[in-house]
């Protein structure tokens, strides 16, 4: 493996190790590259992240190998990382959560082999109050990439029939997340309640098209409208994130043009091709944006 380099960053010097290390075997991408790609989105992504924990998926062999998820702060993590204490209903243990501020600490999380971001529905300053509604529409091995589309487009004019906007990204696999801005004054049952019912009278009035979770998400022709995401302590794959899929996909945030016009595939969407994309513009940031009340 390569030596370490240090690369100075946000006024902070982070050692960064093992950088020939192929992550993405089938592409020959490396820790280099992966590093390299969050180094460069950070001033895109780290908005997304601001006061929300995030949990890491953590591939130490690349992404073929064994892997695991990573709620807590590392104990060797430097002074200078921020944390926010989580108990769980009945547990014991009180955790630290990673809070990524900067792209040092983005960086300094990357290093550790976690080549997934996944960021919590509320922030630090109360977590047990969401300030994002969010759905994952989750295909099985039969649907197709036009049943999503139009999974989608069905999702999104219930919402505005209920005049809520929502917005618009990949999940990094064949599925696609709306997230709604919330005002935060709901509890995480309210909230659930709230986008269960919804996701009922989807699946009732499209049987065909819409699937409620139930066991497996991955199976059939129909496209999950899973809500189970709007949970204290549940996360979903942060906007551009890369994805431990081949490939070396990234979750991007799309307009609802984009879909309409259904000119895409999500593995357009990657650790090479992302660059260009986001220099016209983030569609997604309008989740940054004013929150909106539930009817």
């Amino acid at each position: 493996m390569a030596a370490s380099e240090t690369w100075t960053l946000d006024g902070r010097s982070i050692t960064v190790s093992n950088l020939d290390k192929v992550l993405w075997s089938e592409e020959g991408y490396t820790k280099r590259d992966m590093l390299e790609y969050y180094r460069n989105i950070a001033p895109v992504m780290l908005p997304y992240l601001k006061d929300r924990p995030v949990t890491l998926r953590v591939f130490p062999k690349g992404i073929t190998g064994f892997s695991h998820y990573r709620r807590d702060l590392p104990d060797h993590a430097p002074d200078w990382f921020r944390s926010a204490d989580y108990q769980a209903e009945g547990a014991e243990k009180v955790t630290q959560l990673p809070v990524v501020e900067d792209t040092a600490g983005l960086i300094w999380l990357a290093n550790l082999g976690s080549i997934e971001f996944h960021a919590w529905g509320a922030r630090v300053t109360d977590l047990s109050v969401p300030d994002q509604l969010i759905f994952d529409l989750d295909p099985g091995d039969k649907a197709t990439s036009a049943q999503v589309r139009q999974a989608a487009l069905l999702l999104r004019q219930t919402l505005e029939e209920a005049g809520l906007q929502g917005y618009l990204k990949t999940s990094g696999g064949k599925g696609l997340h709306v997230y709604v801005p919330l005002i935060p004054e709901y509890t995480f049952d309210t909230v659930h309640e709230w986008t269960k019912s919804l996701a009922e009278r989807l699946s009732s009035a499209h049987p065909d098209l819409f699937a409620l979770p139930k066991g497996s998400t991955h199976r059939g022709e129909r496209v999950t409208l899973d809500y189970a995401q709007n949970s204290i302590s549940r996360n979903t794959a942060a906007p551009y994130t890369l994805r431990a899929k081949p490939g070396a996909p990234v979750s991007t945030p799309l307009t609802w043009e984009e879909l309409e016009a259904g000119n895409f595939e999500p593995g357009d969407f990657t650790i090479t091709t992302i660059a260009e994309r986001v220099q016209q513009g983030d569609p997604f940031k309008g989740v940054l944006g004013q929150g909106q009340r539930l009817p």
